[in-house]
């Protein structure tokens, strides 16, 4: 199915010269002169070899058929990441190529959408939130303003965020999953 370049998002998975590639990143550039550019950073699914690719906005690309279905995450290990469609109770395993970022955030029982392509794991989209617990911060500064000062934690899942300087370790907190930054303290 051909679309055009501008229209293309993160996560969808294109067709270029027989081979598929997912996008990791599309931007669209408008240049004070000259014709508007879309530029496609994308890894092939097959090896994982990442490449960057440049369209005008208007030219056509074909866009593979990719069935987009809501699969359960169950665990990892060394074969990979292993997901349930809830419907089915088929069960696939993703590779960490596949996964990428994703990693830190999957936590047990997470529904995620899980895009596959003949019967292969070759993208996903996490939920756009998770709740994880802060483990490790520097202690509140007295008279310290909640304003813009934020100060850096470790997260259970291993990545490091800035917070606010009322959070404290232990506290639950809610990160979003696209770049691991603070949100709000969770409720619970």
């Amino acid at each position: 199915m051909k679309v055009i370049a501008s229209s293309l998002r993160k996560g969808n998975v294109v067709d270029i010269a027989g081979k598929l590639y997912v996008v990791l990143n599309a931007e669209n550039i408008h240049p004070g002169k000259g014709t508007p550019v879309t530029q496609l950073n994308m890894r092939r699914i097959s090896d994982g070899v990442k490449i960057s690719e440049r369209y005008r906005t208007t030219e056509q690309v074909e866009r593979a058929i990719v069935d987009d279905r809501e699969h359960t995450f169950l665990y990892q290990d060394a074969e990979g990441f292993h997901f349930m469609n809830p419907e089915s109770f088929e069960q696939l395993v993703a590779t960490p190529e596949v996964i990428g970022d994703a990693a830190p955030y999957l936590q047990e029982n997470m529904t995620v959408m899980l895009s596959t392509h003949n019967d292969v794991p070759i993208a996903i989209d996490l939920p756009r939130t998770a709740i994880l617990e802060v483990v490790d911060t520097e202690p509140a500064v007295k008279n310290q303003t909640a304003s813009s000062s934020y100060k850096p934690a470790m997260l259970s899942n291993g990545v490091r965020t800035a917070v606010p300087p009322y959070i404290t370790t232990g506290t639950r907190i809610v990160v979003l999953t696209e770049d691991g930054s603070y949100l709000e303290r969770a409720k619970d």
